[in-house]
């Protein structure tokens, strides 16, 4: 019972998610954590750096989202959305030589409860934060999950509903 994605759909992992509902999923996850996904390494920026190199450090990578860091700290401040970026560059909004502070998301540190994804979290918790569900459901949908230490001092990775959702294919059910 296979649902066929149209020829021609532009966001393939989005169109994905929608037929493999969670229910669907969770029983091939079988115990597998963040870890068996084997997330590639985060690629981290700095708010002062210029927007061009931050795109071009994604191109060149094939990231779709960039951690921004303090250079102090390397505490995490944000994300770089490349697709939101390349609509802001389109628009005139922000150029090229911007920093990437005026292009960022910051992560609101009140008044929210923050999801901790490590390399430990079960797979079903994972599927849960992507569906906006669960602590602080109030945040919606999320695209990608930054994976931290227990105590968030450092940035291991990132997860995408992308990398779920294969990991979910290719595992037999």
């Amino acid at each position: 019972m296979s649902t066929p994605i149209p020829v021609g759909t532009e966001d393939v992992a989005g169109r994905m998610a929608e037929i493999i509902s969670p229910s669907n999923l969770s029983n091939r996850y079988r115990g597998a954590t963040v870890e068996d996904l084997d997330p590639p390494s985060a690629l981290s920026c700095h708010p002062t750096d210029p927007i061009h190199s931050a795109l071009l450090a994604a191109f060149e990578r094939d990231y779709t989202h960039l951690t921004v860091i303090s250079p102090d700290t390397r505490a995490l401040l944000g994300y770089l959305s490349i697709p939101n970026l390349q609509s802001l560059l389109k628009s005139g909004v922000v150029t090229e030589n911007d920093e990437v502070s005026k292009a960022m998301v910051k992560f609101r540190r009140k008044g929210r409860v923050y999801k901790v994804i490590t390399m430990e979290t079960p797979l079903e918790d994972l599927e849960t934060f992507f569906h906006g569900e669960g602590e602080g459901s109030d945040r919606g949908k999320q695209e990608f999950a930054v994976v931290t230490d227990e105590r968030r001092r450092f940035v291991l990775g990132v997860a995408t509903r992308t990398d779920l959702v294969e990991f979910a294919r290719r595992r037999p059910a």
